[in-house]
Formats: structure tokens, sequence, C-alpha cells
């Protein structure tokens, strides 16, 4: 017994480090439950560096029995806009995620301007005239302490009159803020007397005109979370250095103290995820809207056809560690294959249509052909497939000159076609400039099934659509929005003027406007994902005009990118 038990304990799965501190936690009675948040800015739509986020703070909390709350961090109201809060909760809804509370560091600005005042009172904050630039001459750096602020030692009841002076609105932008009192020697940067409150008139899109003077985010922050009882603060790891101010909010003020654990963000090959750097793509229109296929936002993964289990799946895979890493996009297009392919019905598409006669099937006649909706599940069914004289197959099914090794069809060879019969091309129609517009074939009727009954056997099999029954349908074909890995420039090219932008794929998206699709593509729901056979994962556009077949390929069936490294 004793062995089984040691046996399970190998095959466990190791606990990584946030489990860890949170069983700690629990242990000691530091916290009693664990209450979890995730804090986006509404100023852009979440991206895919974001749903990693969303799967620790929410899946930690549900993996010990507690709650994440939504709060949006609105302390910048010049960027920030109601139409991105509805696109963050529309995105973590469809991830699979609930929220225990929706809030708003807005919520909180009548408390946190009243620890404001206590920190002043207490002689731990001081306003300061200095401007932006004087502020940084004077902040020293690395290797330099910084200089105190002529402001830092006003009077604590000169500070609370500013301040509230601040708060009516006595004073232009720019010319006051309040700055915590710490050390300006601090080897730590963020300890070096930090700004906590500056004059910003801009209309709220909350709280209307009411404030003009808005905490920054290292004040709301900590303080927000204290107030919601959240046990533990999940960051990324770019907010390490800003613990110890968190810490010592907390400590100053004597208010419930949550505990910060920093995890590393990821790189994503072939992408760019500055929330900055996405507007510029949107506003400049080099790409269709926060939605576009091609962008790294949830919800263009979603109208690209992504699933929300393959992009938890990624979040899994990836995993929870303390360094960047850099992770090729591979790894996603592959989470969505592996979801997909147990997932999507597969259907007939031709995207580049070619046409062939079967110059002995019997003239006006169809007939339905019984094909599975997948081929390994026969729980998907079957459906029927008209099939007729004239059919389109794919151009690049056909080549005239053939080398040996191409098995799919060509002037005197025989192949099979998908769920009904064995064809061979007998001749090649022309057009006047020598492009082949019709090829001309004859069928074995004996074959249908696709098997032939004298046990003859076909290196080739490709797949067609009716012409007669065929549907009329856009195809968009996605590709990588950047052809660098890393679409960031080096310093030799920034130096030359060259910008991220230089690195887009002008071939990130082609459209194929003459495609023929079998007719019951025509009732297929918008968020209904196929796997067109022999090409990929595709998924009905769901902005596509009314009555207008729009399909948007997800994935193709192999990483084309592998073999171009």
């Amino acid at each position: 017994m004793g062995n089984e038990n040691t046996e399970i304990e190998e095959k466990r799965e190791p606990r990584h480090f946030i489990q860890q501190a949170i069983d700690e936690d629990l242990a000691s009675g530091r916290f009693k439950t664990v209450q979890t948040r995730f804090p986006p800015e509404p100023n852009g739509f979440l991206h895919i560096g974001h749903a990693k986020a969303i799967c620790v703070s929410f899946e930690m909390a549900k993996e010990f029995g507690g709650g994440c709350n939504l709060r949006l961090d609105d302390t910048n109201p010049a960027k920030e806009d109601m139409k991105y809060v509805e696109a963050i909760r529309r995105d973590i809804s469809w991830l699979g995620f609930e929220w225990a509370k929706e809030c708003y560091a807005s919520d909180y600005y009548e408390q946190l301007y009243e620890w404001a005042e206590k920190l002043i009172e207490d002689g731990n904050a001081f306003v300061c005239d200095l401007d932006a630039e004087e502020m940084r001459k004077l902040r020293g750096n690395l290797t330099e302490p910084g200089t105190n602020s002529p402001y830092r030692n006003r009077t604590v009841q000169e500070n609370l009159e500013l301040f509230r002076a601040m708060k009516e609105g006595q004073f232009e932008d720019g010319t006051k803020v309040l700055r915590a009192k710490i050390d300006m020697a601090s080897p730590n940067l963020n300890l070096r007397d930090p700004v906590i409150y500056r004059i910003q008139r801009e209309t709220h899109f909350r709280t209307g005109d009411k404030w003009c003077i808005y905490p920054m985010y290292d004040f709301a922050h900590g303080q927000s979370d204290s107030i919601e009882g959240v046990s533990h603060s999940l960051c990324s790891l770019e907010f390490e250095d800003h613990r110890p101010l968190y810490d010592w909010f907390c400590e100053k003020l004597e208010i419930f103290h949550p505990r910060q654990i920093e995890f590393a963000r990821f790189n994503l090959s072939y992408a760019i995820m500055s929330k900055r750097k996405l507007l510029q793509l949107v506003e400049e229109k080099y790409v269709d809207g926060w939605d576009d296929p091609r962008m790294p936002t949830l919800s263009g993964l979603r109208r690209r056809g992504y699933t929300p289990e393959s992009i938890r799946n990624f979040c899994t895979e990836i995993g929870i560690s303390k360094r960047a890493q850099w992770i090729d996009i591979s790894r996603l297009e592959n989470c969505l294959r592996k979801d997909l392919e147990n997932k999507a019905p597969r259907v007939m598409a031709v995207q580049k249509p070619l046409k062939l006669t079967i110059k002995n099937y019997p003239e006006g006649e169809t007939e339905f052909l019984e094909a599975a909706n997948h081929p390994s599940d026969e729980s998907f069914g079957k459906r029927k497939v008209p099939f007729s004289k004239t059919l389109y197959i794919e151009q690049d099914d056909f080549m005239e000159d053939a080398p040996k090794k191409f098995f799919r069809l060509t002037v005197g060879r025989e192949v099979r076609l998908r769920y009904a019969y064995y064809i061979t091309c007998e001749e090649v129609v022309k057009d006047e400039n020598g492009e082949i517009v019709e090829l001309i074939c004859t069928y074995d009727p004996e074959t249908k099934g696709g098997t032939s009954a004298d046990g003859r056997k076909v290196r080739g099999t490709i797949h067609w659509v009716s012409a007669e029954h065929a549907l009329d349908a856009e195809i968009r074909l996605y590709d990588r929005l950047f052809t660098k890995e890393d679409p960031e420039p080096s310093n030799t090219q920034k130096k030359k003027g060259k910008t991220y932008l230089d690195n887009l794929n002008p071939e990130s998206l082609v459209v194929l406007d003459k495609c023929k699709v079998e007719p019951s593509l025509g009732k297929a729901d918008v968020r209904q994902r196929f796997q067109f056979e022999r090409l990929g994962f595709y998924i009905r556009d769901s902005r596509a005009p009314d009555g207008k077949l729009v399909y948007n390929r997800s994935a193709s069936l192999k990483d084309s990118w592998a073999k171009q490294q």
C-alpha cells in the first residue's frame, strides 16, 4: 500500500510557485479564503497575453474555492471608454470564466482621496510644484541617488490646503502633483517619492466631470485590492519592482494587506501585443478593426475561428514561470488544430475552381452520395452530397505535365473523387491565352463510394463540388501579420527610421472571391467551425454582409511556415 501511495505522489503534477505560495498562506493562517482579481485598463481590447493573466487569476481562485473579481482600472480617463469595458466583459465570458463582482477603481475615488489626505496628515505625502521634466532630472538613476524636491518640506497644513485646492480645480493641469514622501536615495527608483495624484481635466466615462484629479495606478492598485479583500494580487513580472511601493502604501495606511505575486508575461512570435501599437494598427487602417482575424486580440482570434478551449489549453501548455518567454505562434495554432480535429465536421469546398466534365456520366442526372461528417466519430452522422456531370476541383489538383511523385490528376491518370468514383482525365481544354479552363474526364460507374470491385488501387484522392449545386463563396486566407518572429526593428534599423510597421506581411490576407462550396454550408451558423477537406479549418465570418457567404481560414491543416524555416 505504501508503494502505491508513493507511485501516486510521483505521478502527481508538481505545483507551481503561485500554488505553493497560496498553500503556505492558507496553512499559516495569513488568509482564510482566496480572493483574486483581473484588473485590465479599459483602453483597448484584450489580447492573447491577457488570456494568460485571466486564466491564472480565475483558475487560482477556482482551485482554492474562492472568487475572482473583474476590476476595471479606470484611472486614466483620457484613453478609456465604455466600449472597451463591454469588449472586456465579452472576451472573459467567451473564454468561459465568471467573475464574482464587477468593480471599478472609480468606485473607490472618495476612499482613495481620504487615504491620500491621511498620508499627508501623517507626513507621508506632499504637494510638489515641479513639472515632469524637473522631477525626472532630480530623480537620479540606478547608480546615483535622487535629490529632494524643494517642496518636500511643506507643512502638513499647507499640503492639505493645496491638495484640497487641487481637488477643487484651482490649479491648471500639470502645475501640481501629490507625491509620496519615501526615500530619494532608495536603490528602487519606484520608491523615490512617486507621484500618487495628478491634475487632469478629462471627462471620465463613469464619473463625468466630478473629478479633476486622478490617482496614479500604483496608488489605486493596492488600495483597490485591499478594499475588495483580495488575498492574492497576481501580477505580471514588470510589477515586481513596484511591490515594495504596494506594500508601503498598505502599511502606512494600516489597511488590509494583500500579497502581490508576480509571474512572467510571454512574447508571441510574429505578433505585437502593445496596446498602443495595436491601436495604431486599427486607427491607421493597417487592419480591419480590433477584431481583424490577423490581430492577437481575443476578439480577432474569435472571429478567426479560435475556440475558448484552444486558448485555455495554450495557456496551460506554456505554463507559469518567473522568466519571460518567447512562444512560437505555431504552438497556439497547433492548440487550435488539436481542438478542432475532434470538433469540426468535414465538408468540401473548392478555393480555386477548375471545371471538370465527366463525358460518360448521364446528361441531366444528379445523385446524392453519402459522406461522413467526421472520419472517426460516427456521432457526427452523415450527409448527402450532390454529384453531377459537371464538377469543380482545385486548380492545384491538376498538372498537365506532372512529375512522377504528383499523385493527383493528370492526363491519362486515374484518381479517386472523395466519396464518389474513380475518374480519368482524357482531354484538356484551354482558352485563347493558353490557360486551362476545363478538363474532360471519364468515370468508372463500378467504383461508387471510392472503391473498385476488381481491387485496383489509385494513389490520389481529390475533393470536388457539383457545379450545378455549389454555392458561391468568398474565402479569406489569413496568415501571420508580420514577416519576422520579432517584428520590432533592431537598434540599427531604428536609427534608419524603421519601425515594426516595416515588417508587416503583405500576404497576411489573401481574398479568394470565386470559390465554390457544397450547399450544406449555406445554412451554417456563424459560430460553426468546419474542416474543409484537404484544406484546413474555417469559420463563417461574423461580419459578412447578409446573404453573402464568407469563410475565414482559422488554420491550415499543417504548419506551412515550418517548411520555410
